[in-house]
């Protein structure tokens, strides 16, 4: 491993350099240049990558770096076929790395796990129909099947999912919301009566403050930078609060601005940056609302007023109570819980205070930990005190990460539907879905591991690198009848087969999709709920390639017949699945003539409407204490207790690893490794680069741990280290989750750093 401190800003020649390494990569150079050029633009195909929005701006390209990697990865020229299977065993393919088994190329046609051979090899579409169908009527219960599905899922192919699943009988949906944003739904559907954010992307440009907490865009939505640059150049002031120092969040030269490349100058981004505990946020908040509430009781003694009390008295329930809760909370344990002094909080709350519009922003720094709804709750509270949401910009903005995984819960992707939608399958279907809960992911991982499910499909996605203790996923998918992937590139699940195992290879977002020998799009919808169409531009030369829309068809289609709709018809033109959309699903009135608008159109928020689809019919104040302690109490005499996050490194999306570089970090070929404060490691007796194994504490007695981890000094808080994921996701215990949301904690794991046995 190599560490050298990164120089420069986020974005800039760094990021150019990258985007032509990857392009070169992909040995599809020429071809690839073409469809970068049609990324995010009209008549061309939605990046695979995040769920950022777009400006409607003509002229320009709309792709960040990470944007190229995701299509690079996608359009390139290997593949994965038979050949490449009859040379490599799956126990062979287990032992290599998650790079190596996605950098093999592209699945090109059906594949059956023989495990007499442990080899897979080909089998007929109609043959992998038949053998799921079979497989699937022959359970006891439609409730003994996982139907999982990953963020990148188009629209229609989520929502005839979904009716396929339910058709079949159960709710059974875990998806990958349950692990990254399931905490902001519950939270806002409770607080405003919709489980999205209010804001859209034009909002940006006219908000005078923006707060983002637990986020690093450099990385993970590199197209945020541009719009916080250009909020940061016209005067907003942005406040970051995030326990690393994360480049993006510093600096940013934008690639697109040839002064900025020519003279190597760069946009300040945060003017403010505060570094609280791991979890500390909702403490930050509540000492926020501390601050400004002795301020308003101040102003009402002459006359005036700090709140909103006019927004307050016409939208909202609860504040009496919530300020009770507020007055109730010391400034000491605001100050030990969330690491800030009360200097620093105060500071804060004047920053917001004066500004006239705010936008809070977070990501999943925010959402994952024990409690992240009622924290969540908390920056809803304070919008609400003063008037921020429905207000131009200003709101609450979660920024979620899969391209279309706010699309796929529109889309019915929920293992708890609520009665409106369910009431509506039954309308438009006529049959009665089933209304009992069904599986989040963690729960689907439980459920197998009791061999109480057996059958096990995955819309996409990497389901054993993105779940919490990983041998336990690994276990309860071994225990299946059968498991089935619909992927487009190879990946730790598929090496891990059940009794039976398919691979049914998928055309990607950059591919043209051709039913009937007409050219299909698909649609999408970014986090500021705007629709759009996404059309692939590359002519896929492999002809056993089908879409998702049509793999979904063609397994309803065996397991069901034409109950209760004509599948095999459906997809021979996507424009008949957008009608059944519209005349099911709230808000797409028109789907197939809207799609024409340059940009997509904008589906609404009832909040934004100041329109509270609550109970009371108001915006609800949450008056949740304070979390009695970050972590759990463990009994671990004379051991220094660390609190871990898992974080993805600058070449990463999600579970895709492009590279071993992670470059605004100054890290390089290594990914086994910990941040670690210097002081810490002098605590631990050990030196920056010393070898250890990491143990994970929770209160079973199950002993989790990694090994063989390198120490490495670097700029975060004492007390918290960092690792990357997947290659930490054992230490995550499966039953450490968030209080209502159910998503695993891993921006809050208490391990210990001992001596590593492989030196032994």
């Amino acid at each position: 491993m190599s560490k050298n401190k990164y120089q420069g800003a986020a974005g800039g020649w760094g990021a150019l350099k990258s985007t032509t390494q990857h392009l070169l990569k992909s040995e599809n150079v020429a071809k690839n240049i073409k469809t970068l050029l049609k990324t995010n633009q009209d008549h061309g195909f939605d990046c695979p990558g995040c769920a950022w929005g777009e400006k409607d701006e003509p002229g320009r390209f709309r792709f960040c770096e990470n944007g190229a990697k995701a299509v690079n990865w996608e359009a390139t020229s290997k593949v994965v076929d038979r050949h490449f299977f009859a040379k490599h065993s799956v126990s062979y393919l287990k032992r290599q790395s998650d790079y190596f088994l996605e950098y093999q190329g592209r699945l090109v046609e059906p594949l059956s796990y023989n495990p007499s051979t442990d080899h897979y090899e080909p089998i007929s579409w109609q043959a992998a129909f038949e053998l799921i169908a079979r497989e699937l009527n022959a359970l006891e219960s439609p409730n003994q099947a996982e139907f999982y599905t990953s963020g990148r899922a188009s629209n229609e192919a989520a929502f005839l999912y979904q009716l396929f699943v339910r058709a079949f009988g159960t709710n059974n949906l875990p998806d990958c919301s349950n692990m990254c944003h399931e905490a902001s739904g519950v939270a806002l559907k409770r607080s405003i009566g919709i489980g999205k954010g209010t804001v859209t992307i034009e909002d940006f440009e006219h908000a005078d403050a923006i707060l983002v907490f637990g986020q690093n865009p450099g990385t993970n939505h590199p197209r945020m930078l541009d719009a916080l640059s250009h909020a940061s150049r016209r005067g907003a002031r942005i406040v970051s609060i995030n326990p690393l120092k994360e480049r993006g969040l510093e600096r940013f030269t934008n690639p697109q601005s040839a002064s900025q490349m020519l003279t190597l100058s760069a946009t300040k981004i945060s003017s403010d940056y505060f570094r609280p505990k791991l979890g500390g946020d909702m403490a930050i908040v509540r000492g926020m609302v501390k601050a400004l509430l002795a301020k308003h009781q101040q102003a009402v003694e002459s006359g005036g007023q700090v709140f909103d009390i006019t927004f307050i008295e016409q939208h909202t329930q609860g504040l009496a109570s919530y300020l009770t809760q507020v007055e109730q909370t010391s400034w000491q344990a605001i100050i030990e819980q969330s690491g800030l002094s009360q200097t620093e909080i105060e500071q804060l709350a004047a920053i917001y205070q004066q500004a006239d519009r705010v936008i809070l922003t977070w990501a999943m720094g925010i959402t994952q930990h024990q409690h992240s709804v009622v924290m969540i709750q908390e920056m809803a509270n304070l919008q609400l005190l003063f008037g921020q949401i429905g207000k131009k910009g200003a709101g609450l903005c979660p920024v979620r990460g899969h391209s279309n995984v706010q699309g796929d819960r529109t889309m019915g992707i929920n293992e708890k539907p609520d009665s409106a939608f369910l009431a509506a399958i039954e309308q438009q279907f006529n049959f009665k879905p089933p209304h009992q809960q069904g599986h989040n992911t963690v729960q689907a991982i439980d459920a197998m591991l009791a061999n109480q499910s057996k059958v096990f499909i995955g819309l996409g996605g990497n389901f054993v690198s993105a779940t919490p203790e990983t041998q336990q996923t690994v276990q309860a998918l071994t225990n299946c009848q059968l498991t089935v992937s619909i992927a487009t590139k190879l990946n730790r699940t598929h090496v891990t087969p059940g009794k039976q195992s398919l691979i049914l290879p998928c055309l990607g977002r950059t591919d043209i999709d051709r039913q009937h020998g007409i050219e299909q799009a698909i649609t999408v919808e970014d986090s500021f709920s705007m629709v759009h169409a996404s059309k692939g531009v590359i002519d896929n030369p492999h002809p056993q390639l089908k879409s998702e829309p049509a793999i979904i068809a063609g397994m309803a289609q065996a397991t069901l017949g034409n109950f209760p709709v004509n599948w095999l018809e459906l997809i021979a033109d996507y424009q008949h699945i957008r009608t059944l959309i519209e005349q099911t699903i709230p808000g797409f009135n028109d789907f197939n003539q809207r799609l024409s608008q340059p940009g997509g159109f904008y589906l609404g928020n009832s909040a934004a409407q100041l329109n509270w689809q609550t109970p009371s019919g108001k915006a609800q104040f949450s008056s949740a204490a304070l979390p009695s302690s970050l972590l759990p109490a463990f009994n671990e005499k004379n051991q220094l207790i660390f609190t871990m996050q898992t974080l993805r490194s600058h070449d990463q999306y999600n579970t895709t690893i492009y590279g071993f570089e992670d470059r605004y970090r100054g890290i390089s070929g290594e990914r086994n490794i910990v941040l670690i404060n210097e002081k810490d490691i002098k605590r631990l007796g050990k030196q920056d680069g010393d070898i250890v194994d990491i143990v994970s504490l929770w209160t079973d007695q199950v002993e989790r741990k990694v090994c063989g981890f390198k120490l490495v000094a670097y700029d975060i808080p004492r007390g918290q280290v960092a690792c990357y994921f997947p290659e930490a996701n054992p230490l995550i215990p499966r039953a450490s989750v968030g209080r209502d949301s159910f998503t695993p904690t891993s921006k809050s794991v208490a391990v210990k750093i001992v001596d590593s046995q492989r030196l032994i």
